[in-house]
């Protein structure tokens, strides 16, 4: 568990650096260069997941709480609904003239349909944590970037492909889950 906080914590406070401390982020990028900036801040991001991975697969699950089966309809919906938000952050859509951060509210509702599905402890841990990460993210960049200027709808034929896509990649990692999380998706 311990390694699974040391890994949260350091994926919230790379992320929110540029928000919370924008004199420090610029003092990075002047001594490290844009590129070399990137590529620290990636790395960071790439122990942190390790961590919290090492730590999930480390941790013995306790038992919180079971919803009932309903729910789980609720979830894949949400599962569903949060590939195409987290795929439109990377493609023109018209989900992007109603939410402002669409892969920010597509951690939200990934981490919710877990929560959903997953009522132990260590479930409770990551996916709490980083559905309420993501909504401090969306707060502080908004304040920082300031007025919403709504992108451009794409033709409708470039919105399928982009939807698509999205459901593609959520194939896949229903797929991989087993193997990165080592819990199967039933």
């Amino acid at each position: 568990m311990i390694q699974m906080i040391a890994g949260l914590l350091l994926w919230s406070l790379v992320h929110l650096m540029p928000s919370l401390s924008p004199g420090l982020r610029e003092k990075s990028v002047v001594s490290l260069g844009q590129k070399g900036y990137k590529i620290t801040f990636a790395l960071l991001i790439l122990v942190a997941l390790v961590l919290i991975v090492l730590g999930w697969r480390s941790t013995v699950p306790v038992h919180i709480y079971t919803l009932p089966e309903i729910v789980r309809l609720i979830a894949i919906l949400l599962i569903v609904m949060a590939f195409l938000l987290m795929g439109a952050a990377n493609y023109p859509t018209r989900i992007k003239q109603f939410v402002r951060h669409p892969q920010l509210t597509g951690v939200i509702f990934w981490s919710t349909a877990h929560l959903l599905l997953n009522g132990d402890s260590r479930s409770v841990l990551l996916f709490g944590w980083l559905g309420i990460w993501a909504l401090l993210e969306i707060v502080l960049i908004s304040r920082r970037e300031g007025e919403w200027i709504k992108a451009v709808s794409p033709s409708w034929s470039r919105e399928a492909r982009g939807a698509f896509i999205s459901l593609i990649v959520l194939a896949v990692v229903v797929f991989v889950h087993p193997y990165l999380a080592g819990v199967p998706v039933s």
